[in-house]
């Protein structure tokens, strides 16, 4: 209720002073997010220096307006990606570009050379599901030419599809315990996403899993999308159901390519998106602004 929220924040904000009161003792504070949803608050009584960390475009959302105050009153913003840099930067603000770190050791490939099977496979939460729902008539061609061929859909709930057969699409309930495993036998990966401002912001975390996994991909080239699909030839862009149909077919037809480009995209995962390589450049990142 409306008339609770002023008591609401106000408990809020003074389970939060102690931590102000602590920031004192350190010699760095990372914001991930702001205290309060949508609001500044105590964010300027932390001592400095300050950090904001984004991996979304967050100032988009409907009481955005609170990213730019918290980035201005923070010495530096760790962006996750180019666009969101673009915008902190844009502001004035001190920028890092670090994206979002995908661990290449947990999400590695299969032992073994595994199944012959064609599996296609989309990871994600119920929300972004519409995504792939709206790839059904180009799923729908490939799965009918591939007969054997099923689509793998890893989520918290199963997709709403209007004539994909049930016994086409094989749904895994998503769970750290089952996530990597779940992935490891597809034959390629899917990262569908809109052409929006929102989604440029994303840091194509999905995409990374996949490659990590050592896996081809065909995903949406947008944003980070893009950037990363630049690297190197790890599989294809595609933005019309001509196209997902088309990569998805040349993927699934030609297994050494499919081979080729699972282990291209593995290296580069490894080089430049790994824990192991990124938390160097986060800890260079904090002595640069702590000094």
């Amino acid at each position: 209720m409306q008339w609770k929220r002023p008591f609401w924040l106000a408990q809020n904000l003074i389970e939060r002073l102690p931590s102000v009161l602590k920031s004192r003792r350190y010699d760095l504070i990372l914001f991930q997010r702001e205290l309060v949803s949508t609001l500044l608050t105590l964010e300027p009584y932390f001592a400095g220096p300050r950090i904001l960390d984004v991996d979304d475009a967050i100032w988009l959302h409907k009481r955005g307006g609170f990213a730019a105050k918290l980035a201005r009153r923070c010495e530096a913003v760790i962006c996750g990606n180019s666009f969101s840099q673009n915008y902190f930067a844009d502001l004035g603000c001190k920028t890092f570009l670090l994206p979002t770190a995908v661990d290449t050791k947990r999400f590695s490939p299969k032992s073994d050379e595994g199944t012959e099977a064609l599996v296609i496979g989309w990871s994600g939460s119920s929300a972004n599901l519409i995504q792939l729902e709206r790839l059904e008539p180009a799923l729908a061609m490939v799965l009918e030419t591939y007969k054997t061929a099923k689509l793998r859909v890893i989520c918290d709930r199963p997709p709403n599809f209007r004539n994909l057969s049930a016994e086409k699409v094989e749904f895994i309930r998503w769970s750290p315990d089952v996530e990597v495993a779940a992935l490891q036998d597809l034959s390629v990966g899917l990262m569908p996403i809109e052409d929006t401002d929102w989604s440029r912001g994303k840091c194509s975390y999905k995409m990374l899993t996949y490659m990590a996994c050592g896996l081809p991909v065909v995903v949406s080239p947008v944003g980070m999308n893009a950037e990363v699909l630049a690297l190197g030839d790890i599989g294809f862009g595609a933005r019309s159901h001509a196209e997902w149909t088309e990569g998805l077919d040349t993927l699934l037809a030609d297994r050494t390519l499919r081979a080729r480009m699972g282990k291209t995209g593995r290296k580069l995962a490894i080089q430049n998106f790994s824990l192991d390589h990124l938390s160097v450049r986060l800890a260079d990142i904090f002595r640069s602004v702590s000094g």
